[in-house]
């Protein structure tokens, strides 16, 4: 918190700033909580959003001339290049940071925090922004953020610094969290719906049987229309009770792992400024249609979505979320379609220019959901990118846990081919040259066989 408050005063001696973020729900909120926390300072600000921070990156930033800027949610990896800035510089960041430090630069991981699910990009800029005055209503942006970077996905609920920041915005009213069901859509799609694009457990009989899905929760007494079809938030507790113990009942009898049906209950965090009924409303939703529009280089509409528009640019980013939604099914029945090649320590797939670089990681982590592919294996992704191309990887805790650190193997790998690297244990990427992919493979899978304690 000292350091916070120290970025927090150096931000206030500027009438200016430039602010720098990545193209992620987390990467948006960050931008979001910092730019408010700036409009009601009373300064002014120019916001630049980046798929990643390299050096040419750098050079256009440097060309802008700023007395003052601010990177969230990324520049950890690269605070030698930055410090060269002739500029002041706040970087807020959760990813894992280069050795060197930086005057002022907030990241968890220098604080012995895990910056992987303890506190998100978004919560290390709150954490700056109510160091600057009474900021601790975008307690929903940072917890939105967190979300939207899946840090409540092994616990089922948020822990560490996001937990303290989660409680400081259900007191001053504007979350509120319960324990129910955590599949994607609460807020939005007609129960059975709901349980039809369930995959995260897979429910045998229901997942992707729309006809079975009427059937399961008519034979329970669901009521499924009232005028419009019923949505999971339009049901009383004892209706969810009961859909949840017989979707648990029916996983086990069908001998799907204990843990994959625990992932079906825990925390889910509600915004309650929003609509109810509304994709805002739900944080795994809103954080999902934020994907949608900087994701496709649209990210001035997730910002604006963030910043209270609920106009033509809430409009615009329902659009994209429709199209993002399809581009992920297209995306998938790619990769199910070409398969996925094992190797040693690693598997991985190229998906080429057959799915958009920008969301190549979030497919790689829905094949790995839909309990197709090989659990004891981290999988790894290509697809081209302006030239080069881009990696995006993805482990599971049990890996992480014997010892899998995917941030600092990609970083090792690219580095070895040209490229760079980095993110978190958990789920990293890079930008490797073109045409290197297959010595990049066999470094990352001697890599990750050490790490993993295959190999010597």
């Amino acid at each position: 918190m000292k350091k916070a408050a120290e970025c927090a005063e150096a931000i206030k001696k500027y009438n200016r700033a430039l602010v720098i973020s990545h193209i992620d729900a987390d990467g948006l909120t960050s931008a979001a909580v910092i730019c408010k926390a700036l409009d009601r300072e009373g300064m002014e600000y120019e916001t630049r959003f980046l798929k990643k921070l390299d050096k040419p990156a750098l050079d256009e930033i440097a060309d802008l001339n700023a007395e003052l800027t601010i990177f969230t949610d990324l520049g950890s990896g690269m605070v030698d290049e930055i410090s060269k800035l002739h500029s002041e510089v706040i970087i807020a960041d959760h990813h894992q940071p280069q050795k060197n430090q930086h005057k002022y630069h907030l990241n968890p991981h220098l604080f012995g925090i895990n910056g992987t699910n303890e506190l998100s990009g978004s919560g290390a800029t709150y954490l700056i922004a109510k160091n600057m005055g009474s900021n601790r209503d975008l307690a929903d942006l940072a917890i939105l953020g967190a979300v939207g970077d899946m840090q409540d996905m092994n616990a089922r609920r948020l822990v560490g610094m996001n937990r303290s920041i989660m409680l400081e915005g259900v007191d001053d009213g504007v979350l509120s969290f319960e324990t129910d069901i955590r599949l994607f859509g609460r807020q939005t799609r007609p129960i059975h719906k709901l349980l039809e694009y369930c995959t995260d457990p897979y429910i045998p009989g229901i997942t992707g049987d729309n006809n079975n899905c009427i059937q399961f929760l008519s034979k329970l007494g669901i009521k499924l229309k009232d005028g419009h079809w019923s949505r999971w938030i339009d049901l009383n507790r004892e209706e969810k009770k009961l859909i949840v113990s017989e979707i648990i009942q029916l996983c086990l009898t069908r001998q799907v792992p204990a843990y994959k049906v625990q992932h079906l209950v825990g925390e889910v965090y509600t915004l309650l400024k929003e609509v109810e009924g509304t994709e805002l409303r739900d944080a795994s939703e809103y954080s999902t249609l934020l994907n949608a529009t900087a994701r496709y280089g649209h990210a001035d509409v997730g910002l604006a979505v963030c910043m209270g528009d609920r106009g033509l640019a809430y409009v615009h980013a329902r659009s994209l979320l429709a199209q993002h939604r399809k581009n992920l099914t297209e995306g998938l029945k790619i990769v199910n379609e070409q398969g996925v090649i094992e190797l040693q320590n690693l598997q991985y797939f190229n998906a080429r220019d057959s799915i958009y670089e920008t969301i190549v990681g979030i497919i790689a982590g829905m094949v790995f959901s839909l309990g197709r592919i090989n659990r004891n294996l981290p999988i790894i992704a290509f697809a081209d990118s302006d030239g080069n191309i881009k990696v995006s990887a993805r482990g599971t805790q049990d890996m992480v846990h014997l010892g899998l650190n995917l941030a600092l193997a990609l970083h090792e790998s690219a580095e070895e081919v040209g490229g760079v690297g980095g993110g978190h244990d958990i789920a990293a990427g890079a930008t490797i040259p073109a045409g290197a992919e297959e010595e990049f493979l066999k470094i990352l899978d001697v890599i990750i066989g050490k790490q993993l304690k295959r190999l010597g």
